[in-house]
């Protein structure tokens, strides 16, 4: 039987630092693995070589430092992690990774990066909200 598992969806924001540590209070409670997801700007589709190359390095070390301090956190707290860099947008697949991982929860914050003001809830936590195949934690 294969270990449960509770996607935490993180943007980088400071508040991605408060459903971190939602996420490990339910996996100690639970006994899940977290899956981390962060979803990067898209790779450019018009820039001839080198450029393109050079691009898609930057995007992926910018994912990286963004996502290692969240890492780091899970594995000196002893909790098993697994990690998922998409390049889509994250309200396009954070149910999908969800359905295919049978992920029990899904962690995610109200707003991101993209706070609007007077936005009751942002716009990817309302699509997860519409799609999700299991139950959504929202962190406010």
């Amino acid at each position: 039987m294969s270990q449960k598992k509770i996607l935490v969806a993180i943007d980088g924001s400071e508040h991605s630092h408060l459903i971190v540590d939602k996420a490990i209070a339910y996996a100690r409670l639970f006994d899940v693995t977290i899956l981390l997801v962060y979803c990067h700007r898209k790779f450019p589709s018009i820039l001839g070589q080198p450029y393109r190359d050079e691009e898609i390095s930057a995007i992926m070390n910018e994912s990286e430092k963004v996502i290692s301090p969240f890492l780091k956190r899970i594995k000196d707290a002893e909790l098993a992690v697994e990690e998922r860099v998409m390049e889509e947008p994250a309200g396009a697949v954070i149910s999908d990774i969800a359905r295919i991982e049978k992920c029990e929860l899904i962690i995610m914050g109200s707003r991101g990066l993209t706070n609007l003001k007077g936005l009751i809830i942002g716009s990817v936590t309302n699509r997860v909200l519409q799609t999700a195949p299991c139950s959504v934690l929202v962190v406010r």
